[in-house]
């Protein structure tokens, strides 16, 4: 009898993980910068070799510079007078999307944060909240 479909998945998925993070660990350049993502809460395997393989000028760039690459910095659309609002526009969707995901498990596990979102009621404040922390990572 053949093996489910979801098994097969699943033991590709493992293959492909261990195979990434084989070449990961090859790579001296990019061991470092895992190693130090690592050490922040709701980041993992996957969102550390996606943000070291799809932005290679992590450690080259500063803070509020790689935030507007990856396209999760306000920027205002303000022209003499006329204050617009602030907008998050462009940047690299792939790795503002892996950005997101590990916002949202460091947001789940983190009392202060918790408590905030428990305690927020509006929509609005809860992006915010994840904008600002996706910003932090």
């Amino acid at each position: 009898m053949a093996q489910p479909w979801a098994t097969i998945e699943s033991e590709r998925l493992e293959q492909l993980n261990l195979q990434i993070e084989q070449l990961t660990q090859n790579n001296s350049e990019w061991t470092e910068k895992v190693e130090l993502l690592k050490t922040m809460p709701g980041i993992g395997q996957v969102i550390t070799t996606s943000l070291v393989s799809d932005l290679p000028e992590l450690g080259q760039l500063n803070a509020k510079k790689i935030s507007r690459l990856v396209g999760v910095a306000p920027l205002n659309y303000d022209s003499g007078k006329h204050q617009g609002k602030r907008r998050i526009p462009g940047g690299r969707a792939a790795v503002r999307a892996v950005l997101y995901m590990g916002a949202v498990v460091a947001m789940r596990h983190n009392r202060e944060n918790i408590s905030f979102l428990r305690t927020s009621r509006r929509e609005r404040e809860v992006q915010k909240a994840s904008s600002h922390r996706v910003r932090k990572i």
